[in-house]
């Protein structure tokens, strides 16, 4: 069997034989681009691909929404206002199987290394790296203790703690990367090679979520938000 093409390879192919074509008077220049994006379609690829960083960033979109929902759970014990546990471990869930063993993976594989092996931004890889430990633990903590926040106690101290601690750390720690080190990875690697992390990452999120992991994830989140009402966008408007 032959060995499959990669995006860029497949794009290569498609372009010469619709200049080919072209140039033999059976179709316009101006319909060239159409129909590159019309053949593309027909294989399987996207005319616009989801770039290495932007995957990351958007993935980032998530731990973010999880973010708010540990914030709103934090108000709510503060109001003394009761809500169902699972809001926080499901939350928390989300953030271990999506995050710690998928995101975070990741960039610890592909990403990591690249900018190491460059010499380049290592003492900030080393910070993240250490990062992503602390939020291991943070996130079996609260696992640990969210089932028995809905009494005042330790579980629900705990449960607080944890919260505030992954909040604090992770918000300077995505943005550092989205800023930082996310734009630079196409300086330290050649065109090719950037273009196979994307393919290398997407395999793996397949295997680890099947089909559209990213899509099935955000609507999970979606869901946690709608139990604990902060869905609807507008409720965060200042009014006046």
């Amino acid at each position: 069997m032959n060995a499959p093409f990669h995006r860029d390879d497949r794009r290569q192919f498609l372009q010469m034989s619709l200049g080919i074509v072209a140039a033999g008077g059976l179709v316009v220049p101006a319909r060239a681009q159409g129909l590159t994006d019309k053949a593309e379609q027909t294989v399987g690829v996207k005319p616009a691909d989801v770039t290495p960083p932007e995957d990351l960033m958007r993935e980032h979109g998530v731990l973010d929404r999880v973010l708010l929902i540990y914030e709103a759970a934090m108000r709510k014990f503060a109001a003394s206002e009761d809500f169902d546990p699972k809001v926080i471990s499901n939350s928390a869930q989300v953030v271990r199987d999506f995050i710690e063993n998928y995101h975070e993976q990741s960039e610890e594989k592909f990403v990591f290394p690249r900018f190491r092996k460059a010499g380049k931004l290592t003492d900030l890889v080393d910070t993240l790296l250490e990062q992503h430990q602390a939020g291991r633990r943070l996130t079996e903590k609260l696992l640990q203790h969210a089932a028995g926040s809905r009494k005042d106690g330790d579980d629900r101290a705990q449960s607080i703690a944890a919260m505030q601690a992954f909040i604090f750390m992770y918000r300077p720690h995505a943005a550092r990367e989205d800023t930082d080190l996310f734009p630079k990875l196409r300086e330290i690697v050649s065109a090719h090679e950037f273009d196979a992390m994307g393919d290398d990452m997407e395999e793996q999120e397949k295997q680890k979520f099947g089909e559209d992991g990213f899509e099935k994830m955000a609507a999970q989140v979606a869901e946690i938000e709608q139990a604990i009402g902060i869905a609807d966008l507008k409720q965060f408007t200042p009014k006046g």
